[in-house]
């Protein structure tokens, strides 16, 4: 059975690994390599050299999609628009030689073992066996950038590859120029590698002298850090993917959107609509948080120095090959922060109309043989993004509930692991299932065959999820029951993990991420106190509502955030929450009545102002429905939201002019928002602009849904009931028979 890491405890046991690479003493500066500086060359001399390098590795280069562009499938570029010679970038150990502390991290961290891990290679390596080695470069424009801008993935390479163990390095993202308009899949620009310029400013290629860095710090630090390198748009050139038509021969998909979502979240402020508010903060500012260092680091301040471990959610690649270290930390991460917030919100007890709610402040009976649901709620309460972000087909975060009696037997247990590691098909994960067109599971990451989506169960940074357990108390309990819900994570999915490693490979850790317990008594049970990490009651029902909504359960939603009013009723956004609810419901008039009431809150209320003007248009209120989204835009002017809407109500409104800015404002902040795409394509043709009428006709229908990829969904569906219900919004994790249910009474 696998190990699992709770909230409580601490990481201790090291388990066996198929390999162990680069072995060091952690604690030590030994690690740090003996570094052969070279001299530098002119730059009329790599000028020539670089030509000379391209023109070679051009003659027999496999350009597949397009002449000339030497990364599609990805999207990475180089100044120059050429191949460049991999002994352009300074490798690891160069800069390690002073940067001790960056380089002790880094080599632990994901970057730098981007391309060599065995769990990526098995994916890269189905591309390159079956579609050929040109299509890794959909891959490897984030995972080996050296390998795709000298010219590594082609048949016949001339390019030595030993730089494959690296990554990436220092001087990959060091040099790194501009991204392109968040596009993803590798969508930056990379400079010719410099570590130092000129007195004017001028980078100067390739590895310099150790005693001009040190004589010249700031032109170092000229040559290798950027104001970009602290955005979350630097990020987004890799944290951001979709699968091009040139990859799948199918059409246009979304991957993952990492950097949409973090844009989306309270995090961002870009956004009037998220639920909850919160201090601005980027990737950086959760993924490379300062710390003391230990090793002679140049790059610190005041003794402390920003995180090159890029700590997340990645728990294999450390595992794997022993970096103790580096997994500690990862757990310590995973476990650190008030990210997730499990509430365990109401009992509904069989043939009792009243709802148990929220638990812990009204007293309620249960008696033996009593037929219980579980209303269990997962707030994403403080992640940046969704929870899964990324790669959802590979991760594993669930659900685990139980319920046991007073000597710790199961009554009811969901989201177990099975005795061969594998997670319980039946358990509430936080995953998606990805199909191809014969309606079967993509295994193994084959993301070019990938044509439908079965079901997507992630939740969107600060949104929550709704998740119902029913059980049956047993007839001989006397005393009392805990019920328990927490969510677990693990990386990868076991099957993946096997299908890699193969079955005899040592157990992967399973962190818990949160969890709540209560226990309930058989009889009378009595108000109980909150626990610390309880969210506030009124925020309770929030989140309930929240969840409500999003299961399209309207009326239970207006019901929750009703409560939430009553509680505060000086809330504005939870009137807000009603109006929302309302809207989606189709009752104007009612939204109409409590926006009001949230705009006499807060009249400074942008969410409920942009809300309000979607019942503005719904009266024919033009002028004021415009004025409305004039004040979002003008608050928020990278809100995808707003402008998209008054977009559209200047198209209504016949200002063509005014529509296309907005929708080219759209296009600038998220380019493959497909209301921009279709009405720019009319836009443009109206204003007599054909060939840009034609590009945007033509990438609305590259990204627009295929019509008959929901049947492929269909089809797994059918193949899979155990877990069919999981792509239904509102579901019941259940261990009784319909027929135990009807003699248990009726909800």
């Amino acid at each position: 059975m696998p190990f699992h890491i709770s909230a409580q405890s601490s990481y201790t046991e090291k388990a066996p690994h198929p390999q162990q690479a680069y072995p060091y003493s952690q604690n030590s500066q030994s690690e740090q390599p003996e570094y052969i500086q070279a001299e530098p060359q002119s730059e009329a001399g790599l000028n020539a050299e670089r030509k000379a390098y391209a023109d070679k590795v051009r003659q027999s280069y496999n350009f597949s999609v397009m002449k000339g562009n030497i990364s599609l499938p990805g999207n990475a570029t180089v100044q120059g628009g050429d191949f460049i010679q991999p002994g352009a970038f300074p490798n690891a150990q160069y800069c390690g030689h002073c940067h001790q502390e960056a380089y002790h991290q880094w080599r632990q961290a994901l970057h730098s073992n981007s391309f060599r891990t065995p769990f990526y290679r098995a994916s890269v390596n189905i591309v390159m066996n079956t579609k050929g080695i040109q299509f890794a470069r959909h891959c490897d424009s984030c995972h080996n950038p050296i390998a795709v801008l000298s010219g590594g993935l082609t048949q016949e390479s001339i390019v030595d590859r030993k730089f494959d163990q690296d990554g990436l390095t220092c001087a990959t993202c060091h040099s790194i120029q501009k991204v392109q308009s968040t596009i993803g899949n590798g969508g930056y620009v990379m400079g010719v590698p410099a570590v130092m310029t000129d007195v004017d400013g001028k980078r100067i290629p390739g590895e310099v002298p150790y005693a001009d860095i040190l004589a010249h710090p700031d032109r170092h630090a000229k040559a290798v850090m950027q104001p970009l390198y602290r955005t979350p748009e630097f990020c987004a050139a890799c944290h951001k993917a979709n699968l091009p038509t040139p990859l799948n021969g199918y059409k246009w998909i979304r991957a993952f959107t990492t950097y949409d979502e973090w844009q989306n979240s309270k995090f961002s402020q870009r956004n009037p609509l998220t639920f909850y508010s919160a201090d601005f903060t980027t990737c950086q500012g959760c993924h490379m948080k300062r710390a003391a260092n230990t090793l002679p680091e140049p790059g610190a301040k005041n003794g402390t120095f920003v995180s090159h471990r890029w700590e997340a959610g990645n728990t294999a690649v450390p595992f794997y090959y022993g970096f103790d270290e580096q997994l500690q930390k990862t757990i310590a991460f995973l476990r650190s922060g008030n990210y997730l917030n499990v509430d365990l919100f109401a009992l509904q007890i069989a043939g009792q109309d009243e709802m148990i709610a929220p638990l812990g402040t009204k007293p309620f009976t249960l008696k033996p043989s009593d037929v219980v649901q579980a209303l269990v709620v997962i707030q994403n309460k403080n992640i940046g993004h969704s929870l899964i972000p990324e790669v959802r087909d590979l991760y594993e975060a669930w659900v685990e509930f139980t319920v046991k009696d007073s000597a710790g037997k199961d009554i009811y247990h969901s989201g177990f692991i099975k005795p061969d590691g594998m997670l319980d098909e039946r358990a509430h994960s936080f995953t998606n299932r990805p199909v191809n067109s014969e309606g079967t599971f993509v295994d193994n990451h084959k993301v070019w065959t990938i044509h439908s989506v079965a079901y997507d169960n992630t939740v969107a940074a600060g949104r929550s999820a709704l998740v119902r357990y029913e059980f049956k108390i047993p007839a001989d309990i006397k005393d009392a029951i805990t019920i328990t819900a927490r969510v677990n994570y693990r990386h990868l999915r076991q099957s993946y993990i096997n299908n890699v490693l193969g079955k005899d490979h040592p157990d992967y850790p399973i962190i818990e991420l949160a969890s709540r317990s209560r226990v309930l008594k058989i009889g009378e049970n009595e108000i109980t106190p909150p626990d610390a990490g309880d969210n506030p009651d009124w925020m309770r029902w929030n989140n309930l509502g929240i969840g409500y909504l999003d299961q399209l359960q309207y009326p239970d939603a207006i019901h929750a955030f009703q409560e939430v009013v009553k509680l505060r009723p000086d809330y504005a956004d939870g009137y807000t929450n009603l109006g929302l609810t309302n809207i989606e419901w189709e009752k104007f008039t009612d939204a109409r009545t409590v926006l009001d009431k949230a705009l006499a809150l807060n009249p400074d209320s942008v969410r409920a102002l942009y809300y309000s003007a979607l019942i503005e248009r719904r009266l024919s209120h033009s002028e004021v429905e415009i004025a409305d989204l004039k004040k979002v835009v003008e608050m928020y002017p990278q809100s995808r939201d707003a402008r998209r809407e008054l977009g559209i109500s200047y198209y209504q409104q016949d200002q063509p002019k005014l529509a296309m800015e907005q929708f080219e404002e759209l296009q600038k902040i998220d380019p493959d928002d497909l209301a921009a795409h279709y009405n720019l394509a009319i836009l443009y043709r109206r204003a007599g602009m054909k060939d840009k009428a034609r590009r945007e006709s033509a990438m609305f229908v590259t990204k627009k849904v295929d019509p008959g990829a929901p049947t492929y969904s269909l089809d797994f569906l059918r193949k899979h009931p155990e877990i069919s219900t999981e792509s239904v919004p509102w579901h019941i994790h259940s261990d009784l028979s319909n027929e135990e249910v009807r003699s248990g009474g009726q909800y």
